[in-house]
């Protein structure tokens, strides 16, 4: 079964307040889509990684060749779309038949451990559709017009990471029935569940954080500068 990792990096990253498209912000010298592929290519478990770049940003891929040219398993860059589905959907069109799963994970979650990859690729081989999440640590209120309307169980509620990871027959008849249906997911786990498909979670790491605000790339620097101490990956 063989196993592609899409890189979505056509978001534009407005909240980073960056004149530079977000995949290609820069984190300890390099970008974020840089640490992003390295980490995908390294799990024994990823066997092509394909970055889905917007189209308008295809050229920059290509000016920054010396930051990916020593990434294995590396395909070209595939244009995305306007929304995230449209990247993922771009992304699965150009895998030949011989993959059999596909991973899903944000250029903006540059700090995934490789473990952590192969981990989710082995529960999605076994279950079909899994994903990494991390236990909430904070009271969960659900709120609609300002005024709290539910509090849920904390021990029920998991923040969702990237990777997730499908079978590619899943993830397509999810994006087709979306489609159809008029439905914009803010994950792809989000479009699976509504095929009443159960996907397995698999606990992932803190510091696999989502650089969203100027205060992430901080923190990140930091995460990134503490690992490397340690040796880590």
């Amino acid at each position: 079964m063989a196993t592609a990792a899409l890189v979505l990096a056509a978001g534009r990253g407005d909240r980073l307040r960056s004149g530079t498209p977000k995949a290609f912000v820069r984190l300890a010298g390099r970008s974020l889509l840089s640490h992003a592929l390295e980490a995908l290519a390294g799990s024994p478990e990823i066997d092509l990684v394909v970055p889905v770049v917007a189209a308008s940003e295809l050229e920059r891929f290509a000016a920054l060749a010396a930051e990916w040219q020593e990434i294995p398993k590396l395909a070209l860059p595939v244009a995305g779309g306007l929304e995230r589905q449209d990247s993922v959907r771009a992304g699965l069109a150009s895998l030949g038949p011989e993959i059999t799963l596909v991973a899903v994970h944000d250029a903006a979650r540059p700090l995934v451990r490789r473990d952590d990859v192969s981990r989710v690729v082995a529960a999605a081989r076994l279950h079909g559709a899994a994903l990494l999440a991390v236990p909430a640590t904070d009271t969960i209120k659900r709120v609609r017009d300002g005024l709290v309307v539910e509090t849920p169980a904390r021990k029920e509620c998991w923040v969702a990471q990237t990777p997730q990871v499908f079978r590619v027959e899943i993830l397509r008849e999810a994006l087709a029935k979306a489609e159809h249906a008029g439905v914009l997911g803010t994950d792809d786990t989000q479009l699976v569940e509504r095929l009443g498909v159960a996907v397995k979670v698999v606990e992932g790491d803190s510091g696999n954080l989502k650089i969203t605000r100027p205060e992430d790339l901080v923190l990140a620097e930091a995460l990134l500068a503490a690992r490397v101490q340690r040796g880590g990956a």
